[in-house]
């Protein structure tokens, strides 16, 4: 059998019924796929904080309004169908997550962390884990999203996801980036590190620092040249949190 590898800018479309698919079951499927958009608007800044819940209730970094519904069907490497606008820019939050355990697995190998169960400040310096409470912080920790870490970065303290809710339904206040805590007097107890997990943005950017302080180099050039450009990914994609 013949294998074949798309490339990152060209891929070869084939017919549907040559790879076993029904052309009109798959063409009904499609455009089905096509009407079910979520409920949520397109533009994304309605659900950023905007500091009026509290001060530091606010947007950090760039933001774009979302495109309609898209997808791609994909079998054995060639295009068999699509919908929507596929070759969208989109803002995708969470793949911050991906890629900081992806280069923090870089440097495990690289040797630049030795074991995931040594505490953090033992290699990074930068004031960050000097605390009582964040010295039993490792990497282990950070990287399971139970670091419980206390301080703050850009002015913004982890307390503002303190006891965040990421299952709420749409409109509540808890399920919103930074909507856990109206006022400082209303957050929760910190727990021992290793004891309790919790979404929390401030501690994954905690992760996303302690990384850098060990490449001394910018996580996306990390990303995009041991990871991205060997698989051949496109050349359009940012990182910038």
């Amino acid at each position: 059998m013949i294998e074949y590898y798309p490339d990152a800018e060209h891929w070869h479309s084939a017919d549907p019924a040559a790879r076993g698919f029904d052309s009109a079951r798959l063409t009904d499927a499609l455009e089905f796929a096509a009407t079910q958009e979520i409920t949520a608007s397109k533009d994304l800044t309605e659900m950023i904080p905007k500091g009026e819940r509290h001060p530091y209730d606010r947007q950090l970094g760039p933001i774009k309004s979302r495109s309609a519904a898209a997808g791609l069907v994909v079998k054995d490497g060639y295009l068999i169908g699509q919908f929507g606008p596929v070759d969208s820019v989109e803002v995708t939050f969470s793949c911050s997550k991906s890629y900081l355990s992806a280069t923090a697995g870089l440097a495990y190998d690289d040797g630049l962390i030795d074991d995931l169960h040594n505490p953090v400040g033992d290699s990074v310096k930068d004031g960050g884990f000097d605390s009582a409470h964040n010295t039993q912080i490792t990497w282990r920790h950070l990287l399971q999203q139970t670091s419980e870490w206390e301080g703050e970065l850009f002015g913004v303290p982890d307390w503002i996801d303190r006891g965040r809710q990421v299952n709420s339904t749409p409109g509540m206040e808890a399920g919103t980036i930074g909507g856990s805590a109206a006022a400082s007097e209303n957050y929760r107890n910190l727990q021992t590190p290793g004891t309790f997990w919790e979404y929390n943005d401030v501690r994954v950017n905690r992760t996303a620092l302690s990384l850098l302080r060990l490449y001394q180099t910018p996580l996306p050039e990390i990303l995009k040249t041991r990871i991205m450009d060997p698989i051949g990914a496109s050349q359009t994609w940012q990182w910038h949190g």
